[in-house]
């Protein structure tokens, strides 16, 4: 073990004990797009024991300029990022464990990704899994690291329930739909999100080797066209829902979901049902005439100008659809529910 991190042990925050404390640490990291993947591969690297890695989507062109697992053969076999994450990974560092879930994460699932877990890092791209993130965290007493970055600017922050201060003091509730720039009308540079991903990982060593001290408590934005830095002070809110109250509504929000995500021109649909016949939605298509392809991780379909991936947990990701209506009735044509 001391060769492989010489460098890392010989740094004197974090030493042979505190790389023994990675060795044992088990993180879970909720997204493997342009943060994740830059976060996974800096973990896996320094050690930590065992990564836990979830992510709904697979891997397609535009990811490549920022997402940096990924390569164009990923592309050419279907193949889902947290598994393509995962291969590469594993490539990397064979004395850690790997485990990645093709899931998505709602309120259904993800008390099950938290199971055992030490820390929570948030690579995700849009604010309703990041409250529901804060809620489990704070209803299980899990430290979580919040990062985001669009255009050109990002956020990092690290709540530690022990402290108080969480998502929902910052922000009572999600901003309302639409009202927030995504990547798809403002983009994204590989520059930002690759220094958030890497402010999130620094924090989750610290707080793996018990250098709990050094864990930066403020908000950091970081724009990097403008050139600014900036720390800012949260504190508790007096009747937080959340870490006063005790009321985990995101949590406890059982319904079925339909989202957009982000610079896919997508809506995932989902009904928590899973597929146990998914051969034959495939046999049905080909003989209807529909372009259709199964591989060991999804079903996928071309029709109609749509691309559609369905996975055997019920999920589909529906391209070019415009509105959750639409996409719910793409997902009802083709696949049924």
């Amino acid at each position: 073990m001391e060769e492989r991190y010489l460098k890392q042990i010989n740094f004197e925050g974090i030493g042979i004990e505190g790389q023994k404390l990675l060795k044992n640490a088990k993180v879970l990291l909720v997204g493997c797009g342009a943060l994740g993947t830059v976060a996974a591969n800096s973990l896996a690297r320094a050690g930590v024991g065992y990564l836990r890695i979830v992510d709904r989507d697979f891997v397609e062109l535009s990811n490549l300029h920022r997402q940096t697992l990924f390569d164009e053969e990923d592309i050419k076999n279907n193949i889902p990022k947290a598994e393509a994450a995962a291969r590469k990974l594993r490539k990397i560092n064979s004395d850690i464990e790997i485990d990645s879930m093709i899931k998505d994460v709602n309120s259904v699932t993800v008390e099950k990704m938290v199971e055992d877990i030490d820390l929570i890092i948030d690579c995700t791209d849009n604010f309703k899994t990041r409250y529901l993130i804060n809620d489990v965290a704070f209803s299980k007493n899990i430290p979580w690291i919040y990062g985001g970055a669009i255009g050109s600017a990002g956020n990092v922050k690290f709540f530690l329930p022990e402290d108080g201060v969480c998502l929902r003091c910052m922000m009572e509730v999600p901003p309302p739909a639409g009202s927030t720039p995504t990547c798809d009308t403002s983009g994204v540079i590989n520059t930002i999100t690759g220094i958030v991903a890497m402010m999130q990982v620094n924090e989750a060593i610290k707080y793996l080797t018990n250098n709990t001290a050094a864990i930066e408590k403020k908000l950091v934005f970081i724009d990097l066209w403008e050139n600014v830095i900036e720390k800012i002070e949260l504190t508790q809110r007096e009747s937080c829902p959340c870490c006063i109250e005790k009321s985990f509504i995101y949590l406890q929000d059982k319904r079925p979901e339909a989202v957009h995500i982000c610079g896919n021109n997508s809506i995932q649909v989902d009904f928590q049902e899973k597929i146990n016949n998914i051969e034959t939605i495939y046999k049905r298509l080909k003989d209807a005439g529909i372009e259709v392809k199964l591989t060991p991780f999804l079903l996928s379909i071309k029709a109609d100008g749509y691309q559609i991936k369905v996975f055997d947990d019920g999920r589909a990701i529906i391209k070019n659809a415009k509105t959750v209506e639409e996409a719910k009735t793409i997902y009802a044509k083709y696949i049924g529910y």
